[in-house]
């Protein structure tokens, strides 16, 4: 298998905005993309990832243009987005481009706020969805785990992650800009997910007052409360609570809105239009973006945090060179290691015959001969070394090339001339 068999299709914040990566969510039934991928003709292996900002199908295809057609259908089966516009939200990377790619998704080099902690975390979780369900082989196996290792040496190497805001943070910043100190504010959480949690730490950090947790299970709403000395409250008191609140933190996992404009406008009115700051971290989203239109109302969703002014600016993306040069490397080394996976087949098979051949001729020759242990010892001994000699040069030839089109020329013309396949054939 070459490297253009590795692609990678998908969508993100950048090829798409949140009202198309919304309807591209699956969490209303997990077992759909495994059930649909592996009925795919030619997906080979794969490994789908989904989080608020991408959807991803990394795989492989000996079948590439079927298979990307397959894919694209897949993903926007549910969706609105008419087949012929589909390619104005997508991206496909092939080979050393899908590697990078990948590399760079890990490290956190392609996120929304570059650094942030979270995508290598949601990157490791869709591996192992991915490989219980015997869905990644060798390739991907080898491929995931080396994405995990170069954001571990990224993380170790440069300063990527000390000077990185989360999306959670970006939406603390922007809270600050509206009311400048938050130490006498309120914040009420919608959800109770990761996302919340840090969302509530970095509120902690900056002096908010009180954190009061909204969620569907009241349990779950109880135990993050209880980590940051707050209150919990079921979601049917969420307009009751939002008449005390300076801040509302939405991160649900529902599948359509959850407040909508015409529920907020007469809480205002109780409010005393006093500046309501909400924060739609959720996709699909929760909120209702005609809430915008309210008075002293501030609604921003996941695709308005990319607008926050960067913390740290020039110091991330000089970390971010430095990453991107380890990426590159790490790159190379993977392709590397597929070259000798396609080399090694050959290599062994060239051995192979040539070790059969000197068996055969020592085992006819030595049967007429009347020699001692000794003797026929050495002359097996100088037989093997002959051989070794022999195969030197061809497999150095093998070995050499400048690109895969180079070496796959090689290979077939190492094939032909010492009829390697004609062998395979006799074994067949």
């Amino acid at each position: 298998m070459s490297a253009d068999s590795i692609l990678i299709l998908g969508v993100n914040h950048k090829t798409a905005p949140v009202a198309v990566r919304e309807q591209l969510a699956f969490s209303s039934d997990p077992e759909r993309p495994f059930r649909s991928l592996k009925e795919i003709p030619g997906c080979a292996e794969f490994c789908f990832l989904s989080t608020c900002n991408r959807v991803e199908v990394i795989f492989t295809s000996p079948h590439q243009t079927e298979t990307i057609q397959a894919i694209k259908k897949f993903l926007f089966a549910t969706s609105n987005v008419k087949e012929e516009e589909i390619d104005n939200f997508i991206y496909l990377h092939r080979g050393t481009e899908a590697i990078t790619h990948l590399y760079r998704v890990a490290a956190s080099l392609d996120s929304m706020v570059v650094g942030e902690p979270q995508i290598l975390g949601q990157l490791k979780d869709a591996y192992r969805n991915s490989s219980e369900r015997e869905c990644t082989g060798v390739i991907l196996n080898r491929l995931l785990h080396k994405a995990f290792s170069v954001a571990k040496r990224i993380r170790t190497e440069t300063n990527i992650g000390g000077s990185a805001v989360s999306i959670s943070y970006a939406a603390v910043e922007l809270a600050k800009k509206i009311f400048g100190n938050l130490e006498d504010k309120k914040v009420l959480l919608v959800g109770a997910g990761e996302m919340a949690e840090l969302a509530a730490e970095h509120l902690i950090n900056q002096g908010i007052s009180e954190v009061i947790v909204a969620n569907r299970t009241l349990e779950r709403a109880v135990n993050l409360a209880k980590r940051f000395n707050g209150k919990a409250v079921g979601l049917n008191e969420l307009h009751a609570q939002m008449e005390l609140v300076d801040i509302l933190v939405s991160s649900t996992g529902a599948s359509g809105l959850i407040l909508h404009q015409e529920e907020v406008k007469p809480i205002m009115k109780l409010r005393k239009n006093r500046p309501l700051f909400l924060i739609d971290i959720a996709v699909p989203r929760d909120l209702d973006p005609k809430l915008n239109d309210l008075d002293n109302v501030y609604l921003y969703d996941v695709d308005d945090l990319s607008q926050v002014v960067e913390v740290n600016k020039a110091e991330r993306e000089q970390e971010a060179m430095r990453a991107e040069r380890i990426v590159t490397e790490e790159t190379l080394k993977f392709l590397h290691w597929i070259e000798e996976m396609q080399l090694t087949p050959t290599i062994t098979a060239l051995r192979q015959k040539a070790d059969s051949i000197v068996k055969a001729e020592l085992a006819r020759t030595l049967s007429h001969c009347n020699l001692g242990a000794k003797e026929i010892k050495s002359i097996e001994k100088m037989a093997v070394a002959i051989t070794s000699k022999l195969l030197h040069d061809p497999i150095h030839f093998i070995k050499q090339g400048h690109s895969h089109e180079d070496k796959q020329q090689k290979l077939d013309f190492a094939r032909k001339i010492f009829g390697l396949d004609l062998e395979s054939e006799k074994e067949e």
